[in-house]
């Protein structure tokens, strides 16, 4: 039901239920628990999540949504692909709709084609999404967004959500792989630590002393690292750095 594969440093976790617009299901939820650490494992530096098929991901499975056993299993898949250290891309090729915006939302980027659609029909369902992917939505597209999708359950598509800050870029599947390959040649270790520093402060209000002093542990790694001799280096040799995580 996912794929996963990793070339070149890039990683693609890839939902493979074409036949059900890849909706998620109690089982696929877990895999992308697997798949994450197996991304992780291979050590990916960068990772794409797709969908086979016209659908990035219709939403959740009907048979199973209505149960305890399937919101564990999605909160758990859609926090391990949240948590992966290395930046994540989603390759938005159609509709994203319920628990596929969730999924979207839980990459750090999201590359939309003209395809893609976005929605959160939740009230038209009697159902909700927790305070996490609600927290998420506005961090991501702002308020406006939020209450437009989760209010009036509009959709919204992909040049209004690229014009709104839902999706990142305009493009295909080829762009969103481009896209991280391009990360994927990046330092990893300033990667990792922006990545954590932004969830962070993004989430608004008082950030944790403890966690505030990590960060700092973590910029004060950065700059300690042999990546900044690299960098250095490549830079005065007029080359690509060719950084490698410590």
């Amino acid at each position: 039901m996912i794929s996963v594969s990793t070339h070149d440093d890039v990683g693609l976790i890839e939902l493979n239920r074409p036949e059900r617009r890849n909706a998620l299901d109690i089982a696929t939820c877990r895999q992308l628990v697997d798949a994450a650490a197996e991304v992780r494992a291979a050590g990916a530096r960068a990772v794409v999540v797709a969908g086979n098929g016209p659908a990035f991901c219709s939403g959740a499975d009907f048979g199973e949504v209505y149960t305890d056993e399937f919101l564990d299993a999605l909160y758990t898949g859609l926090h391990a692909v949240a948590d992966l250290p290395m930046p994540t891309v989603a390759a938005v090729t159609g509709p994203a709709i319920g628990g596929g915006l969730q999924l979207a939302l839980a990459c750090d980027l999201r590359v939309a084609a003209p395809e893609a659609v976005f929605g959160l029909p939740t009230a038209r369902l009697g159902l909700a999404v927790d305070p996490w992917t609600i927290e998420r939505l506005v961090q991501i597209a702002g308020g406006g967004t939020a209450r437009s999708l989760l209010l009036a359950c509009a959709t919204v598509d992909a040049t209004t959500a690229h014009a709104r800050g839902l999706a990142d870029t305009l493009g295909d599947r080829n762009a969103a792989h481009a896209l991280a390959r391009d990360i994927a040649t990046m330092a990893p270790l300033t990667l990792a630590y922006n990545k954590r520093s932004v969830n962070a402060f993004g989430r608004g209000g008082h950030t944790d002393p403890a966690v505030v002093d990590g960060l700092t542990a973590e910029f004060r790694g950065c700059w300690a690292a042999e990546d900044i001799a690299e960098g250095r280096a490549a830079r005065t040799e007029k080359r690509a750095p060719a950084f490698r995580g410590r």
